[in-house]
């Protein structure tokens, strides 16, 4: 039986490709790029985002509510500014 689990994850690790490995470099992103990704890399990204704009003593609390919130807010500021650099319309929206 071992044999036999050990040959399937075998040929599982053979058989599966990999995920290619990609560099994001949100200084070159417009909002119509950020709008335009797949929902992975939003998720991603929004999940980035939301670490990179708390204070350096802020609790490790991921509020769900809040992080909703400002993926709206980010969202509607997009829509209406979609040439706009993404760092610069996070830096709009989120104040920093």
């Amino acid at each position: 039986m071992k044999v036999f689990a050990a040959a399937a994850v075998g040929a599982l690790l053979v058989t599966s490709s990999p995920t290619a490995a990609e560099v994001i470099d949100l200084s070159t992103w417009t909002c119509q790029k950020f709008q335009a990704a797949q929902k992975e890399e939003v998720v991603l990204i929004l999940a980035w985002l939301d670490g990179y704009y708390r204070d350096e003593n802020d609790p490790a609390v991921i509020d769900t509510d809040k992080f909703v919130n400002n993926a709206k807010k980010l969202g509607t500021y997009c829509t209406a500014n979609p040439n706009v650099g993404l760092i610069t319309a996070t830096d709009t929206v989120f104040k920093k």
